[in-house]
């Protein structure tokens, strides 16, 4: 790990994330990550997501009710916030958004060693070509200087699925466009009895 915090993402967690960037296609999206940590310098464990917004994407009031509402939620069960997930508006556009780094700042004031996830459209693309058992994201961290680097782009492997077979599950889910059934935190604004836990998604 060379020293660096490593990230363990569960599949439930990260087969959300990708089905709300397909779900909408067109458009940017983010999601926040829960998890907990054994403490400095260990690994993280990211142990659930919640898909925030699909419009909007940068407006705080929104993004603090909902903060507000998943910290309470899943404070109780025992996990805090680790991190945040972007996907980007365009396929072909593989930089970091400003609006991503802005939240990440957010985030970093609740979990200084957070992760910020974003979504790799071309490996995505090549995932049913092949065998790759890694995510479809890169991983960015804060480093010494506060700003927002990319892990893992010399070939070490800071985030790691959980489970082995999870892209074959997230294959499967893509195809049977299990993506319909995503809630996110936007689609629970606008109608408060859609439920923003996706909580029959996977049953």
């Amino acid at each position: 790990m060379g020293g660096e915090v490593g990230f363990e993402i569960h599949q439930n967690a990260y087969i959300k994330l990708v089905l709300h960037a397909l779900k909408h296609r067109t458009s940017a999206v983010n999601a926040v990550l829960l998890g907990r940590s054994a403490g400095a310098g260990s690994a993280v464990e990211i142990v659930e997501s919640v898909p925030l917004c699909h419009s909007q994407i940068g407006l705080l009031p929104p993004l603090e009710i909902a903060l507000i509402m998943i910290e309470e939620y899943y404070g109780e069960k025992g996990l805090s916030l680790v991190g945040y997930f972007h996907a980007n508006e365009r396929c072909d556009d593989f930089e970091l958004a400003s609006v991503a780094k802005n939240i990440g700042d957010h985030i970093t004031r609740y979990f200084p060693q957070a992760a910020l996830l974003l979504l790799d459209n071309k490996k995505l693309e090549s995932l049913p070509k092949g065998k790759d058992r890694s995510p479809v994201m890169q991983l960015y961290i804060k480093d010494a200087s506060s700003s927002w680097k990319l892990v893992g782009s010399d070939g070490s492997n800071q985030l790691a699925i959980k489970e082995p077979s999870a892209n074959i599950v997230l294959l499967d889910c893509i195809s049977s466009k299990k993506w319909q059934e995503i809630i996110d935190f936007d689609d629970h604004l606008d109608d408060i009895s859609k439920d923003w836990l996706n909580s029959e998604l996977f049953k």
